[in-house]
């Protein structure tokens, strides 16, 4: 039989564990319980990676208990992938706050097992995929509520005062003079950015600025 381990994870030093603990110490030894205290943005936990790696690391057989799936990670996406994680190391995982991962699975009937990581991996999925549309649906209906900068032609937020987006890309000192050299062949592009500091796509854009706003002007 494999081992059986708990883990329960706060954001912030300031946040108890203990309802976590509490749930948890039903199922699982206190000593087996470990825990976190930082946000769900990253994995970058000790606890949590004490699970992956190192004497703690869970293997084929093992079961881990966790309260809700949040506990993984504030993301449906990144929840799903450690879901996936586990599952194809044959650790089984039971989220409290899912019944029908915790439902006891005889011997010789492994299949159910991975017929509910499935399922809950897909609906996994799906939601994350809405709450990607919802978020994007808001950005876009935010951004189209708000008023444009009749100078720059971007989008102003109502917040900061400020416009959507990069800053423009503002001519170095001496383009000029690079700009001449580079167009009678005295320098390469390679070069002529190197020595102005910009990139490519930068560089065309500006030289395409400046020569609608130098049309007379003709290199020899």
């Amino acid at each position: 039989m494999g081992k059986i381990v708990g883990y329960a994870r706060v954001s912030s030093m300031e946040q108890n564990l203990d309802r976590q603990l509490i749930a948890l110490s039903k199922y699982v030894q206190e000593d087996m319980i470990v825990t976190d205290k930082a946000s769900g943005k990253d994995f970058n936990r000790p606890g949590y990676q004490s699970l992956k790696i190192g004497i703690g690391k869970l293997v084929k057989g093992d079961t881990l208990y966790v309260k809700s799936l949040d506990r993984f990670s504030r993301s449906k996406e990144e929840a799903k992938k450690e879901l996936q994680y586990f599952s194809g190391l044959g650790v089984r995982v039971k989220i409290l706050d899912i019944p029908s991962t915790m439902a006891d699975i005889a011997e010789g009937q492994e299949w159910i097992l991975d017929m509910i990581n499935n399922i809950l991996i897909e609906v996994l999925a799906s939601i994350a995929e809405n709450e990607r549309l919802t978020i994007r649906s808001r950005q876009a209906e935010g951004l189209a509520a708000m008023p444009l900068d009749k100078a720059t032609g971007k989008k102003v937020s109502k917040k900061t005062g400020r416009c959507i987006g990069r800053p423009p890309v503002q001519f170095p000192e001496n383009f000029e003079k690079y700009y001449i050299k580079w167009k009678r062949k005295e320098s390469t592009a390679v070069n002529t950015m190197k020595s102005l500091g910009l990139k490519s796509n930068s560089f065309y854009k500006l030289v395409h600025q400046y020569e609608a706003e130098h049309s007379s002007i003709i290199c020899k």
